[in-house]
């Protein structure tokens, strides 16, 4: 389960995959690519609600930076994890990240094989999840994608990504 095998690259179309949506408004089964399809989207993808990098490092950065995101032009900010709906829902609730940040529960991991982005956490325990990376979705064609090479959060945070919209406009 090779992370860059057949990754998700800069002109890629987003694949349409089953997967839940948990918003402000409640959980709802929907694809990707109705979620990240339309207008530009910052899509963040983490291996897992509640633990720690994603819960202190990662998904803070960008409930702090939603505001910035949105005056960059940034339509709709999405987390995903290989989580069920409901750990989903309550870290949606306890990170405070509802109304600002729209998560996608891909229990099964299919959203992450589809993406080329699953990566095998099972010497931790954990399974199949998400390698931690970030893109940058128009329409949903990737504009850019950013997969982070060592433990951290750097390549794909909220600071990153700002400076890649910058980038964009250009």
């Amino acid at each position: 389960m090779g992370q860059t095998e057949n990754m998700i690259e800069r002109g890629s179309p987003i694949p349409s995959v089953t997967t839940q949506l948990i918003t402000a408004d409640g959980t709802s089964e929907t694809t990707s690519e109705a979620v990240l399809g339309s207008g530009l989207v910052v899509f963040f993808a983490v291996p897992g609600a509640f633990t720690p990098t994603c819960h202190v490092n990662h998904l803070p950065g960008f409930v702090a930076n939603a505001a910035k995101l949105r005056a960059a032009g940034v339509d709709r900010i999405v987390c995903a994890a290989v989580n069920d709906k409901h750990v989903m829902k309550a870290w949606a609730e306890a990170s405070g990240a509802l109304g600002q940040i729209d998560f996608l529960a891909d229990g099964n991991g299919e959203l992450a094989d589809a993406l080329g982005l699953s990566k095998d956490f099972s010497g931790a325990g954990m399974g199949k999840r998400f390698t931690r990376s970030a893109a940058l979705i128009r329409d949903g064609i990737v504009q850019d994608v950013f997969v982070e090479d060592a433990p951290g959060v750097t390549a794909t945070g909220a600071p990153a990504i700002l400076m890649a919209l910058e980038t964009l406009k250009v």
